[in-house]
């Protein structure tokens, strides 16, 4: 394959409009698939510059590939940032395979050096052979439409595979064009991998069996990414937009738990726990949730409310009742002026305490957690808050964002919601004050 027609392969029209003088970080292993990846970009214009990543997994063998990559770089003038890593800590302190920790380890360091330098993309030399590995591997991981799809061109987080359109012979055919030389990784002819097996067992009898069979598999991940495409976008038209879905609206679908998954699978949530809570709202159970990295999916009793997990339940704020409190919350204090009458409350956004609470030693307003009990005025005993806000069928995002008043490690006000028996005030006393949340 000549210089033009690979450079046709690789490069979009839109990219040759814009793409000569970017800078460009490479991912550079010295094998022939990044090599070629190098020589192009620097071919077509782009502003390279290399990193290479030595795991020291293959001995002697990592010692050549970065001396290689180090005089390649040098004979084309590309600035090249090497970086060493230790696979074997990494994986004693996240788990996981071989490769899953080479991967996480190599594209933390790429993004790194992708806002450290300044760069537009960062190029990774994965190929159309590649894609086709990965439509198996996913296929028997048992994964969904996306993940027959493949890998994208160029993701949101800049990582950007150019060389998805040619094959690795197409790549050979060019090194050899050009003169160009590389290492080869003696682990690829190893089947210790499931890749290598996939590679070097599996897809050549496939192909024997049926003459072109990787060009039909990729014409038919594109026909899957089109149709992706387009459930995504029927998605977002069929249903109200997170953090609020209706509940109604998404069940009178034919495929309520499929078009949920769709809406919010790239949250994290998987079909599983999609068709389990569109079983929960259609026997109204109301009050389960789902979680999924950062966030939560809870069925409600009209909709389902997708909020992120609140992280800052330790967070405590210091209150000087001395003075009107404007943070978190709008809260007026008043000290007595009149004798007291229970009428002058209403136990829920307006609360009177004896002055006796100014000399507490910590006195914070804190979000509620699961287990906190207090004591509710006029009863004896303490009930959990979590029933409190049961009886008032708060959903999961009004009971996280729910404040509570704390003095002295006791709960004194559910705010808003419930006042409770400590610093009590007697009928006709002036030694009160009063608190009053104002609505937002």
């Amino acid at each position: 394959m000549n210089r033009e027609e690979i450079l046709n392969k690789v490069f979009t029209a839109d990219e040759a409009r814009t793409l000569k003088g970017k800078r460009i970080l490479v991912a550079l292993s010295g094998g022939a698939d990044s090599v070629a990846l190098l020589r192009l970009l620097l071919d077509f214009g782009c502003d390279c510059r290399a990193a290479h990543c030595n795991f020291h997994l293959r001995g002697e063998e990592s010692m050549r590939d970065e001396q290689f990559v180090r005089d390649l770089c040098q004979r084309h003038d590309v600035p090249l940032t090497v970086k060493d890593f230790d696979v074997a800590a990494y994986q004693q302190q996240h788990g996981g395979s071989v490769e899953m920790a080479c991967r996480a380890l190599r594209y933390a360091w790429f993004e790194q050096e992708y806002e450290q330098q300044g760069c537009e993309k960062i190029a990774v030399a994965h190929h159309a052979d590649d894609q086709v590995e990965t439509f198996f591997l996913n296929l028997m991981r048992g994964t969904g439409l996306r993940g027959l799809t493949g890998m994208k061109r160029l993701n949101d987080d800049g990582i950007w595979r150019p060389l998805l359109g040619v094959t690795r012979n197409d790549i050979i055919d060019y090194l050899n064009t050009i003169g160009q030389d590389y290492v080869t990784d003696s682990t690829n002819a190893q089947n210790d991998y499931r890749r290598n097996r996939l590679r070097n067992l599996i897809l050549p009898v496939i192909e024997q069996q049926f003459p072109n069979a990787r060009a039909r598999i990729l014409d038919t991940m594109q026909n899957l990414a089109d149709d992706n495409e387009l459930m995504e976008y029927v998605a977002e038209e069929c249903t109200s937009d997170y953090p609020f879905i209706n509940i109604e609206e998404l069940c009178d679908h034919p495929y309520p738990s499929t078009l949920l998954y769709y809406r919010i699978r790239h949250l994290g949530f998987n079909r599983e726990q999609c068709r389990k809570a569109i079983e929960a709202a259609m026997q109204e159970r109301s009050g389960r949730i789902f979680t999924a990295g950062d966030y939560v999916l809870a069925v409600n009793r009209k909709t389902f409310d997708i909020v992120p997990i609140q992280h800052d339940g330790d967070v405590e704020i210091p209150i000087d009742l001395t003075e009107e409190i404007f943070s978190p919350l709008h809260i007026t204090v008043k000290r007595g002026a009149m004798p007291f009458s229970p009428r002058m409350c209403d136990g829920r956004t307006r609360v009177a305490f004896n002055t006796k609470l100014l000399d507490c030693q910590r006195l914070v307003m804190r979000h509620w957690r699961r287990g906190d009990r207090f004591q509710p005025f006029g009863m004896t005993g303490t009930r959990l808050v979590s029933d409190l806000f049961n009886d008032y069928k708060l959903d999961y995002f009004n009971k996280q964002n729910a404040w509570l008043l704390e003095a002295d490690g006791k709960i004194i006000w559910v705010i808003g919601l419930r006042s409770t028996v400590h610093y009590p005030v007697e009928i006709e006393s002036q030694d009160y004050i009063i608190l009053t949340k104002l609505i937002p």
